[in-house]
């Protein structure tokens, strides 16, 4: 009877090599200079960010049609002062600093209560002198070329009792005068220098994206310790890349406004990073 293979058993030819532990196997088989690869596993665990910090990212510059009078977070215009006006001098000078912002103070960042707000506050020149009237003091915590007023509170730099001083302006010199819109988010926990660094390369530019942002509250980069405010502990209050805001802000190169608020929101102060 003709078989057609179809159906019909067939013995393996390497059948009896493999039963009897005969046969060869790739591993076996060696060649001189023969090398090996494996696999290996990272023995770095991966970095989690936990988000456990509230923020509220400035997404929208909207300019104000009419002065905005209303105890809301606003960027230039005159400040709406909640108590007696408190406007801060410059140290070297003695003259009334320019008004750049004032924030509410977010219930959730800095404890219920009633409506307060931080007033922000530089040593700034008039237009088109800024550049001639720059004080580097400015960009120092304690340089006394710029200030945090909290309200209610009290100042205890030197102040003048006047409701209305030197505001920003534009490019062109016309007064400057801007709402936000705020978008609620989560940032990273604060990390000191040395652990940022020490993150591994695409991690270290993972936490740099999360918390690079125009902002209030959140997160700060890492700063080096002597970059921090007077010995105290500190919660940012404000993050502000000057050079993409749409009003003329003169503090440096490539200038970061860093705002920080005592825990107990009593008192603040203000650097700026210029790389």
């Amino acid at each position: 009877m003709t078989s057609n293979l179809l159906g019909d058993p067939i013995d393996r030819v390497d059948g009896p090599l493999k039963v009897t532990g005969a046969a060869a196997y790739p591993s076996d088989i060696t060649y001189p200079g023969l090398v090996h690869a494996a696999l290996a596993q990272s023995t770095i665990a991966p970095v989690t960010f936990r988000a456990m910090v509230p923020v509220w990212r400035i997404a929208n510059w909207h300019r104000a049609a009419s002065p905005v009078t209303q105890p809301i977070t606003k960027f230039g215009g005159q400040p709406t002062w909640l108590g007696r006006p408190q406007w801060p001098l410059s140290a070297s000078r003695g003259t009334p600093m320019r008004f750049v912002c004032q924030i509410v103070l977010q219930p959730e960042l800095f404890g219920d209560g009633p409506v307060r707000l931080a007033y922000v506050f530089v040593t700034h020149g008039e237009h088109g002198r800024d550049a001639e009237e720059f004080d580097p003091d400015v960009v120092l915590p304690d340089g006394g070329e710029n200030a945090v007023v909290v309200q209610p509170g009290a100042f205890t730099g030197p102040t003048a009792s006047s409701t209305s001083g030197p505001t920003l302006y534009h490019e062109d010199g016309s007064p400057a005068e801007y709402t936000v819109d705020l978008v609620r988010g989560e940032d990273p926990e604060p990390m000191v220098s040395e652990a940022y660094l020490g993150l591994p390369a695409d991690e270290r530019d993972r936490y740099f994206r999360t918390v690079d942002h125009d902002k209030i509250g959140g997160t700060a980069l890492p700063l080096d310790q002597h970059d921090l405010p007077a010995p105290g502990s500190w919660r940012l209050l404000l993050r502000l890349a000057t050079n993409w805001t749409p009003f003329h802000l003169n503090l440096g190169a490539a200038p970061v406004v860093l705002a920080f608020l005592s825990t107990d929101a009593r008192e603040g102060r203000l650097l700026v990073e210029d790389s």
